[in-house]
């Protein structure tokens, strides 16, 4: 089943690309979310619509959860669902930048499956399901073995703050950024970069794909107290990550204070 859904994901993360790069870099219709949301755009729900009836048409029992649609608790129930953010990055997107992607995932009892990151302007397409490797096009990819010490992690300025680290010091490592949060998980994944890092809460349609495809890729994920990812939450939300190769992640684990609350 596992690798019947990833067919099933490849095919309609092509369709989503196509029909992204129809609005990319053509002005698409822009306007707020509610409470401070974030931009969304007529592309993401066109994209978000093309799924929905792509998807479901084709697997009608899953649960549906998506950044752009209403929270439909019937999701919650199902055996399987699927986890989707139509577009990852939509502010580079809005900017004409390349670097946004499709987040396309399965999830069964609380774990990922299947799972999709396709980036349409850049021609990259990362893929995995539960009992194979992970790929990029089709090339088999894993993590750094890098230590802590001049490593390249993508983490938003924020992580940097003296009070998440021990003695009030970030780690001697370089921190670098890309828009999309899926592409960055499978930037670890395929060793372009050493980690991906994050140190707020983040919605599961965000790292939902990439955690599936650094996990089989070779990465330790978890989020960032150390531990495993649960999906299909009925609040949608994961507690940070942390996501590299064993020896770094241990590292940064070994470096970071507890979450706030926790002991």
């Amino acid at each position: 089943m596992p690798e019947r859904d990833l067919d099933l994901l490849l095919g309609a993360a092509k369709g989503a690309g196509e029909i992204a790069r129809r609005f990319w870099r053509k002005d698409p219709r822009t306007w707020e979310k509610d409470a401070g949301a974030g931009p969304v755009t007529e592309a993401d729900l066109a994209v978000n619509d093309y799924l929905h009836q792509q998807l479901l048409g084709a697997r009608r029992s899953y649960g549906w959860l998506s950044e752009e649609s209403a929270d439909d608790p019937s999701r919650l129930d199902a055996a399987r669902s699927f986890i989707i953010d139509p577009i990852d990055g939509t502010r580079a997107f809005i900017d004409g930048q390349q670097g946004f992607s499709h987040a396309l995932a399965v999830a069964e009892a609380g774990r990922i499956v299947a799972a999709v990151v396709h980036l349409p302007v850049m021609g990259l397409t990362y893929a995995a399901h539960e009992h194979g490797p992970a790929t990029l096009n089709g090339r088999v990819i894993s993590p750094t073995d890098q230590g802590i010490e001049g490593a390249r992690v993508l983490t938003p300025r924020a992580s940097m703050d003296a009070a998440f680290w021990k003695g009030g010091t970030p780690p001697p490592f370089r921190r670098e950024f890309r828009p999309s949060l899926a592409w960055r998980l499978c930037l670890a994944a395929e060793g372009r970069f050493d980690a991906a890092l994050s140190l707020r809460a983040a919605w599961e349609w965000d790292i939902a794909a990439g955690s599936l495809i650094a996990q089989r890729a070779g990465a330790v994920v978890t989020d960032q107290a150390g531990r495993e990812m649960r999906f299909n939450n009925p609040e949608p939300l994961v507690d940070g990550l942390v996501i590299a190769g064993p020896r770094l992640h241990a590292e940064l684990m070994a470096a970071l204070n507890p979450p706030r609350g926790r002991a």
